[in-house]
C-alpha cells in the first residue's frame, strides 16, 4: 500500500521539488520510505507502506532494461500466479513484491497488462521508450487516482491535496461537483471538486502520449441479472468457494492482518473465512456510550463465537468531537458522510496492533442489502394509492411525528420514503441516501444554474452513467449506480481516507471482482426476496454465525450529528454557517441556512444530513481554499 505522484510531459526534469513536495503531503500513505525517479520526459514518485518484501520492495519499480517503471498504490493478491507464468515466458524478477508484476505483464501484453489481475489498485506506469504513461485505477474504486493537465504536462496523485501542491492548479470551484456533493454527500468520478481536475473512474485506464490524453474503460460491473443458469444451491456452494478464496489472498502479508468486526453479517462472514483460514486472527472494533449508535455488542459475541483475539474500545462522543478537527483536516475534497469519524477511530485503534485489516465494505451493495431496496419495491405499491391518500393525508401525518434524534429512527425512515413521492427511480434513489433535494438546492445556492441530478433538460449525471450500459430491472439499475457513486465515491473514499490517515490497509474481500461477476449474474430474488435482504449469503452463513446476527436488522455506521449540533458542536456548527460567513463566501443563501439551523435546534425537523453537509463543506473550503 502506498500513495503516488508524478508528472510526465516536456520540460518535466526541472521539477523534481515540485513532485516532492507532493510525495511529502501524502507521506501518511507511506510512512515507511519514499522513492522517486526522474526519466527522460516523466518523474514518478512513491510513498510505501511496506506490506510484502519489506526490505526488497521499494518503489519505483523498473523492468530488466530500465525501460519500463512503475509506481502502484495497493495489492495485487493473486501475484504468485502471474509471477510464475511470467518467469516461465523468461522474465526476471528481482523482488517478491506484487508490484514488480505490472512492468513485466506489460512486456508481456502491453495495454492489456491488467486482464486476470485480482486486486485494487492506483498505478502510473511510464514506458520511457514510447514517452507513454498509463495510469490506471481498479475495478470497484478501491484505490483513488486523481489527474490534471496543465501546459501539456499531466500530474497524477493518490490524493488531492497533492495535485494542489502544484500553482498551476487552481482553486476554482467546480459548479457541477459542488451541486452533486450537496445531494450525495461526495463528488463522484470523474467529476473533482476543483476545476480542470478529474478521477480516474473505476474501471478505468488513462493512456497520455505525445500530449493527448485517452481515457478507456477495460471493466464494468457486469449487471446482467438472471444470466446465471446456476440453481440456488449451486450459487450458494460457488459464492463459498470464491469467498474463501478471497480471504484467503487478502491475508497474505509480512505483516500482522486483523479484521474489522462490527457483527453485521458482512463484516461478520469476513471474520468466518479469515478464523478459518488462520489459526491467531485478531478482530477490532469500537462502541460508543450512546445506545442507539453502538454495536460492540453484536461483535463480542461473533468473536466469542469463532475464538478471534478481540481488541474493542467504547467512546463517548467527547472523545470524537474532540479529534473532529484532526480527523477532518486530511479531508481534501468535501466529504459528508459522518461515519467517516468511527472509521477513522476504529483504523486508529486498529493500528495500534496491525499494519493490516480486513473489512466488509461492498456487501450491502453487491448482496441487496440496503433497506432502500426493499423501500424501491414498497413505493410501486404506495405509487398505486388514491393521489389524495398518497399525496395529501400520508404526509400530513408524517407531518405530525415527533422529531426524533436516535440514530435511523422510524420517524426519520418514514420522512426519507415519503420525499421521494413523485419522483424518478433514480432521483428518488438518491434523495433517499443523501442530502439536499433539487428544489432545496435551488433555494440555498445564490448562483443555482442547472441541476445535474435533475435537469431541466436533457440527461442528468445519473442518466449518463448508464449510457450504453445494458442493464435490466429497476433494483439491478438503482444498484449499478450505487456502486458507481455511493460505494466507490462514499463508502471506500472514507475508507481509503480514514485508513491511510493512520497508515493502516484496509482490504475488502467482499468486492473481489471474481465474487461481484457471480452476484450479480444471478436472479434478484436470490439477493432480495420481498422484505428479506442477502438472502444467498445468509443462507450460506446461516450454520456458521449465531442467529441474532443472521438475522439482525441492518444498522449503518452512524454518529449523533444530530445531538451534537444541538449540544457540543452547536457553536462551531453556527459559527462557520453564520450569516456574516455565508454572505462573505457567497455560494449559500444566508436566509436558508439560519432557518434550517433554527429549525433543527428547535426539533421543529430533523436537518441534521443537510446541516452537516453544508458544515463539512465550509470546514473543507476553510482547510483548503481560505
Amino acid at each position: 500500500m502506498c500513495g503516488i505522484v508524478g508528472v510526465v510531459g516536456p520540460g518535466v526534469e526541472g521539477q523534481r521539488d515540485r513532485v516532492e513536495r507532493m510525495s511529502d503531503s501524502i507521506r501518511h500513505r507511506g510512512p515507511d520510505e519514499g522513492g522517486l525517479i526522474v526519466l527522460d520526459g516523466a518523474i514518478l514518485g512513491s510513498r510505501r507502506l511496506s506490506i510484502l518484501d519489506l526490505a526488497g520492495g521499494r518503489q519505483p519499480i523498473a523492468n530488466e532494461t530500465g525501460t519500463v517503471h512503475v509506481v502502484h498504490n495497493g495489492e495485487i493478491y493473486d501475484h504468485d500466479a502471474h509471477r510464475q507464468y511470467l518467469e516461465s515466458c523468461g522474465h526476471r524478477f528481482r523482488t517478491r513484491t506484487d508490484t514488480e508484476i505490472l512492468v513485466h505483464a506489460y512486456e508481456e501484453r502491453g495495454l492489456g497488462l491488467i486482464n486476470g489481475l485480482n486486486g485494487m489498485f492506483g498505478f502510473a506506469l511510464y514506458d520511457v521508450s514510447e514517452r507513454r504513461l498509463i495510469l490506471a485505477r481498479d475495478r470497484l474504486g478501491i484505490k483513488p487516482l486523481y489527474y490534471a493537465l496543465r501546459e501539456g504536462r499531466l500530474w497524477f496523485a493518490s490524493e488531492l491535496k497533492a495535485l494542489m501542491q502544484i500553482d498551476e492548479i487552481g482553486r476554482d470551484l467546480d459548479p457541477e461537483a459542488l451541486s452533486l456533493y450537496l445531494t450525495l454527500e461526495s463528488v463522484p468520478a470523474p467529476l473533482c471538486i476543483l476545476q480542470g481536475v478529474s478521477k480516474l473512474p473505476p474501471g478505468h485506464m488513462a493512456l497520455f502520449q505525445d500530449g493527448v490524453l485517452t481515457i478507456r474503460r477495460y471493466w464494468d460491473v457486469p449487471f446482467v441479472a438472471s444470466t446465471s443458469k446456476l440453481t440456488f444451491h449451486e450459487a450458494r456452494e460457488r459464492l463459498d468457494q470464491l469467498l474463501d478464496r478471497a480471504v484467503r489472498r487478502r491475508l497474505v502479508a509480512d505483516v500482522p492482518v486483523g479484521v474489522f468486526l462490527s457483527g453485521g453479517i458482512d463484516s461478520s462472514t469476513v471474520a468466518w473465512y479469515a478464523s478459518r483460514a488462520g489459526s491467531d486472527i485478531r478482530t477490532f472494533s469500537i462502541g460508543f456510550e450512546e445506545s442507539s449508535f453502538d454495536e460492540s455488542s453484536y461483535a463480542r459475541s461473533v468473536a466469542s463465537h469463532l475464538g478471534t483475539r478481540h481488541e474493542f474500545e467504547i467512546l463517548s462522543a467527547n472523545r470524537a468531537i474532540d479529534m473532529l478537527d484532526e480527523i477532518t483536516a486530511g479531508i481534501d475534497e468535501p466529504f459528508a458522510d459522518a461515519s467517516i469519524i468511527p472509521t477513522y477511530l476504529l483504523s486508529r485503534f486498529a493500528r495500534q496492533h496491525v499494519k493490516v485489516a480486513l473489512g466488509g465494505d461492498g456487501g450491502d451493495e453487491v448482496f441487496l442489502g440496503y433497506p432502500t431496496y426493499y423501500a424501491h419495491q414498497l413505493f410501486q405499491k404506495y405509487q398505486n394509492l388514491p393521489a389524495w391518500l398518497r399525496d395529501t393525508l400520508i404526509p400530513g401525518i408524517v407531518d405530525l411525528l415527533p422529531v426524533s434524534r436516535e440514530n435511523i429512527s422510524f420517524e426519520f425512515k418514514i420522512r426519507r420514503f415519503i420525499s421521494g413521492r413523485n419522483r424518478s427511480l433514480l432521483l428518488r434513489n438518491v434523495t433517499w441516501l443523501g442530502s439536499f433535494s433539487p428544489e432545496l438546492k435551488t433555494e440555498l445556492l445564490v448562483s443555482p444554474g442547472p441541476d445535474p441530478l435533475a435537469p431541466d433538460e436533457g440527461p442528468g449525471f445519473l442518466e449518463n452513467l448508464l449510457e450504453g450500459i445494458d442493464v435490466k430491472g429497476d433494483l439491478d439499475r438503482v444498484a449499478y449506480l450505487d456502486m458507481k457513486t455511493y460505494m466507490s465515491e462514499d463508502i471506500l473514499t472514507k475508507v481509503d481516507r480514514a485508513s491511510m490517515a493512520n497508515s493502516l490497509e484496509v482490504r475488502t474481500p467482499l468486492l473481489d471482482h471474481e465474487v461481484v461477476e457471480l452476484v450479480t449474474s444471478l436472479p434478484t430474488v436470490y439477493k432480495l426476496n420481498g422484505s428479506r435482504s442477502k438472502v444467498l449469503l445468509k443462507e450460506l452463513m446461516r450454520s456458521r454465525l449465531p442467529d441474532h446476527i443472521i438475522n439482525r436488522p441492518k444498522k449503518g455506521f452512524g454518529m449523533p450529528v444530530g445531538h451534537w449540533i444541538r449540544g457540543p458542536l452547536r457553536e462551531r456548527v453556527r459559527d462557520r454557517l453564520s450569516r456574516d460567513r455565508m454572505r462573505q463566501v457567497g455560494l449559500f443563501n444566508p436566509e436558508v441556512v439560519t432557518r434550517l439551523l433554527d429549525e433543527h435546534d428547535k426539533g421543529i425537523k430533523d436537518h441534521r444530513k443537510l446541516i452537516w453537509t453544508l458544515f463539512m463543506f465550509e470546514t473543507w473550503r476553510e482547510t483548503w481554499l481560505a
